[in-house]
């Protein structure tokens, strides 16, 4: 699926109900891994995973193999959330008022994204055995 724009929502985090729109952004390659976004007062939490689903060995395989350094060494937090289906990933970081800042951010973040989640296919690719 293509994605040519994300959209910020700002979420109360007592009752996790949205409160309003912050803005839209244009995003490139590797939105697609995106699977939701929102603001909770405090940062801007952004979950992505696999955009697939995954074999069970692939599943820790991924976790394992997966490089946060990229991620980390442009200023974003990054925790990871077994609790899904699929491998899956929480990055935080602040929210920008000017909006093409924040949309510079957003397209950064996609960018590192992709780039990751085609190394770490690439880097389990032959690794099912040690992870049966």
């Amino acid at each position: 699926m293509d994605f040519s724009s994300l959209v910020l929502m700002e979420r109360d985090s007592i009752t996790n109900s949205f409160l309003n729109e912050l803005g839209s952004y244009e995003v490139v390659d590797g939105a697609e891994y995106i699977t939701k976004m929102y603001y909770d007062g405090s940062l801007v939490n952004v979950f992505f995973d696999t955009n697939r689903d995954v074999e069970e060995w692939e599943f820790s395989a991924i976790f394992d193999l997966f490089d946060e350094t990229p991620i980390l060494q442009e200023g974003f937090s990054l925790e990871t959330n077994e609790d899904e289906y699929n491998p899956t990933f929480i990055v935080k970081f602040s929210y920008l008022e000017k909006h093409e800042e924040m949309e510079n951010r957003l397209q950064r973040l996609c960018t590192l994204i992709k780039e990751q989640m085609e190394k770490v296919f690439e880097d389990i690719n032959d690794k099912e055995e040690e992870y049966k």
